[in-house]
């Protein structure tokens, strides 16, 4: 019994590790279709992005669309209301279409 344990140990390992760079892909893929992020501030503060050193900007995507905040944090307030902050980048990319 305590080598059907090992061996089932060992094999759910295995492929763990070996399915772990194919995640890493797969985001990286997710990211070069994202639309690029048209803002130099925060979505949710507004704070202008690498203005405080002290932290660090987070970047992820959001169906399709790049979005950059101050701070991993903010994304918290992001997911509450996505929409009412997808707002904002609706209102720079109108002036484009003219």
């Amino acid at each position: 019994m305590k080598n059907i344990t090992k061996f089932t140990c060992l094999a759910f390992g295995i492929a763990l590790i070996a399915s772990a760079p194919l995640a890493g892909f797969a985001e990286e893929k997710q990211a070069e279709k994202a639309k690029p992020y048209p803002l130099d501030t925060c979505i949710v503060t507004g704070e202008k992005l690498g203005a405080d050193t002290s932290m660090k900007p987070f970047t992820f995507t959001h169906e399709g669309q790049e979005i950059k905040l101050c701070c991993k944090s903010c994304q918290k307030d992001f997911k509450k209301a996505p929409a009412k902050y997808l707002k904002k980048l609706d209102k720079t990319e109108k002036p484009n279409k003219k």
